[in-house]
């Protein structure tokens, strides 16, 4: 299959499906896919399960390289550590989150000049709820029976900010993200749309980061978190070469751990 084809990934772990992805394009001519949509289910209390080895093959590699680590990247979209220290109290989160903002954005100005994506989501600037549309999804929700699906999406690209000329554009690959309550089995769904995705250095954070976002929101909509659809319109590999010595020992990992769940799957059908 080339990489230029739609390529649908459906996992119950967080970690094969990302290397899944990684590995398409390793194993494929070219370094985008076009589009990219991965299906998560398989949560243990509202976390993402996970292949231990493949996270810390892909964290060293990323420190490697002089990148984020998965945990960093997917604070951005929602800061965990945070929720926790407000002991799950959204009102103080938000506030502890926009108090911390100005040394959060200190900490990477380059990268985060323009914005964080959490800081879109609860202070975009406009709207109801002072900006704020996670409070605004979590109220209307919670209001009445029966709001309308369509009110639970939450922008993060802004054409009066984001309609720029420049070359390159960091912020923001995250486009929209929208939450689908299913009321009958008390779940709820996470769905977000990237118009452009780094596999390596982002991707893994990405979808962490999202399944994060999912279980807040799922836990104050008295719901649980069931499934993350992320849709990527390109995903691509262009910020390191693929045949680079460091990804060789990422590569070897995912690649054995694939296999390890392939043959688990063969022994358990037999």
């Amino acid at each position: 299959m080339k990489n230029s084809a739609p390529l649908l990934i459906e996992e119950t772990n967080l970690s094969r499906a990302w290397a899944s992805a990684f590995l398409h394009i390793i194993d494929n001519p070219g370094k985008e896919i076009s589009p990219l949509l991965i299906t998560l289910t398989g949560f243990t209390n509202g976390i993402p399960d996970e292949d231990r080895a493949i996270r810390e093959a892909l964290d060293n590699c990323l420190v490697a390289n002089n990148k984020q680590k998965v945990h960093t990247v997917a604070n951005t979209i929602f800061p965990s550590s945070l929720w926790r220290r407000s002991k799950y109290d959204r009102n103080r989160l938000f506030e502890m989150y926009l108090n911390a903002l100005p040394r959060y954005k200190a900490l990477a100005s380059s990268k985060n000049r323009r914005g964080i994506y959490f800081e879109r989501l609860i202070a975009f600037g406009s709207g109801p709820e002072n900006g704020n549309q996670l409070e605004y999804i979590i109220s209307q929700y919670k209001s009445r029976p029966g709001v309308r699906k369509s009110m639970f999406q939450a922008a993060i690209f802004d054409p009066a900010r984001d309609h720029v000329p420049s070359a390159q554009l960091p912020f923001p690959c995250l486009q929209h993200v929208s939450f689908v309550p299913q009321d009958k089995d008390k779940t709820l769904t996470i769905n977000a749309f990237y118009a452009t995705q780094q596999i390596f250095e982002k991707a893994y954070g990405n979808y962490l980061g999202l399944c994060r976002l999912g279980d807040f929101m799922a836990h104050e909509m008295g719901l649980t978190l069931d499934r993350m659809n992320c849709f990527v319109g390109v995903a691509k590999l262009d910020t390191i070469p693929k045949s680079h010595h460091s990804l060789t020992a990422l590569t070897n990992v995912a690649r054995n751990a694939l296999e390890a769940t392939t043959d688990k799957q063969i022994t358990g059908g037999i």
